[in-house]
C-alpha cells in the first residue's frame, strides 16, 4: 500500500504542477476597449471551444477533477 500512496503522491504533483501552467496560460477574461464597439463577437469567440483557449478551459476542468479526486483519496486515511 507504501508503493500506491507514493505512486498517488507523484501523480498528485505533477497535477498540481499542470494545473498551475494550464492557468498561468491562459489569458484574462476581460474584453477591453474593444467590447465597446462590438469587436467582442469575433470567428475566434464564435469557435472557442475549438480554439487553444477552449482546449486550455477543458485541460483545466480535467486538472480540477483529478486534483480533487487524487487529493480526497490521500486524505481517507486508508494508506
Amino acid at each position: 500500500m507504501e508503493i500506491l500512496k507514493t505512486i498517488l503522491t507523484v501523480i498528485f504533483i505533477l497535477v498540481c504542477l499542470a494545473l498551475t501552467v494550464i492557468i498561468l496560460m491562459q489569458e484574462g477574461k476581460s474584453a477591453g476597449l474593444g467590447a465597446i464597439a462590438g469587436a467582442a463577437d469575433t470567428y475566434w469567440g464564435k469557435n472557442k471551444g475549438r480554439s487553444m483557449e477552449g482546449i486550455l478551459v477543458k485541460l483545466t476542468t480535467l486538472c480540477v477533477v483529478l486534483f480533487i479526486v487524487i487529493a480526497a483519496v490521500l486524505n481517507m486515511g486508508i494508506f
